[in-house]
């Protein structure tokens, strides 16, 4: 096996880790809820804080790697948060619970900046789209294995010991990352100068007036709008989807374990599908098509879907549009990392953090919002509706984007 598949292996296991940790506070909603007295309205903010935390830090962290070197960064972060997992047990009511999201938030932000930064300098420009694909399918698989393992975790320990439980994932993979990985290709142990010379060794060349460059580009601020508006979508199925199908379509719990799964072993084919479609668009009709094209089409498709959701009534119609809805939705995610990477070039955390920054507040906006309007309207209609009108929106602003015009020229 070559190096940079290993790299690879590596990158899949943390982005499911992540999503697994994640989670897991959303599918336990309903028994934290009931457990700890909090509503629909502060259960909001509990989950919006997470949010918060991760977008506040997510441009700090990402330039991090790019200065200090993931292998360091990613270390970091990992045994942050699964510390922060475990000290959700601890939780004794609203306030304390949120301030722990809060913080599990920040120390989680710059996970997939970083890991970009490592695509980015181990991966051939040809196998980039495939390798974001297979790490998104892989966060996607964190999420459907998320109700599987969470529920009997709450069965055998409740939710206080099941958080426990989690947290030991993390840090068994920072302990063999740290130990294992290089930043530098040519630094790796037992790579070959056959492989080197498929990844390419060439120095990325870092530009000056980086911050300057990123506020002043019509590039970036597209991109970021349409990442805000498009995590509206994605964040409903984080954050609000297991307790929408128990108190909104009428599911068990059981019910949930497995129907709440099926969006994002879905979600995890989009996102294979997306990587492969992304890199053979490229190389065939240009970095436009393969990216902007692919991601407007996929996010307009599943608006449409998501508007279907907010107006059926039928259990197994629900499980349909929102399992497809995901799906298609996560279509545009390898297309749009890629597409980070094509105009950040040597600054690919920085550019990666700021999109994830703009998406993280819109993740938050939409996690407290939604509680407000469930509690205001007493249904989940008005809230989906909005989610499709956000996810349509984002679909708009992609076919803008350029992805040719790059942010930084370098060594200006």
């Amino acid at each position: 096996m070559k190096k940079r598949h290993g790299v690879l292996v590596f990158l899949i296991s943390l982005s499911a880790i992540a999503f697994l940790d994640r989670l897991a506070i959303a599918v336990a909603g309903p028994r934290m809820q009931d457990e700890l007295q909090i509503g629909p309205d502060r259960w909001g903010w509990v989950l919006g804080a997470f949010a918060l935390g991760y977008g506040l830090f997510e441009i700090p962290s990402g330039a991090s790697g790019d200065r200090l070197g993931q292998r360091r960064v990613l270390t970091r972060i990992v045994v942050w948060w699964s510390a922060f997992t475990a000290l959700t047990a601890a939780a004794a009511g609203f306030v304390q619970l949120m301030v722990i999201q809060l913080l599990f938030g920040a120390g989680e932000a710059g996970a997939y900046p970083n890991i970009s930064g490592v695509i980015a300098r181990w991966f051939p420009a040809s196998e980039r789209a495939r390798a974001q694909g297979a790490v998104w399918a892989a966060s996607r698989m964190g999420g459907a294995l998320s109700p599987l393992l969470v529920v009997p975790l709450l069965a055998a320990f409740g939710w206080r010991g099941m958080f426990c439980v989690l947290s030991g994932s993390g840090l068994v993979w920072a302990a063999g990352w740290r130990l294992w990985f290089h930043d530098r290709p040519t630094a790796q142990p037992g790579i070959t100068r056959a492989e080197l010379n498929e990844i390419g060794t060439a120095k990325l060349v870092r530009s000056r007036g980086v911050w300057r460059g990123l506020l002043r580009s019509r590039q970036v601020w597209l991109l970021l709008t349409m990442y805000w508006c498009y995590v509206w979508g994605s964040w409903f199925y984080f954050s609000w989807f297991p307790t929408f199908l128990v108190r909104g379509a009428g599911l068990s719990e059981k019910q949930m374990s497995l129907f709440s799964a099926l969006p994002f072993v879905l979600g995890g084919c989009g996102n294979l599908a997306g990587g492969a479609l992304s890199d053979h668009l490229a190389a065939r009709y240009g970095l436009k098509v393969a990216r902007c094209g692919q991601g407007a089409a996929s996010l307009a498709l599943s608006s449409l879907l998501i508007l279907g959701l907010a107006y059926a009534t039928n259990k197994v119609l629900v499980v349909v549009l929102s399992s497809i809805g995901f799906g298609v939705l996560d279509l545009m995610l390898p297309a749009t990392w890629s597409l980070c990477l094509d105009l950040g070039r040597a600054h690919t955390g920085v550019l990666t953090g700021a999109m994830n920054s703009a998406g993280l507040a819109g993740g938050f906006a939409c996690t407290v919002l939604f509680g407000y309007l469930v509690q205001l309207t007493g249904g989940y209609r008005a809230p989906l509706s909005l989610v499709a009108v956000m996810v349509m929106s984002s679909a708009i602003l992609f076919a803008w984007i350029d992805p040719h015009q790059a942010v930084w020229k370098e060594g200006e």
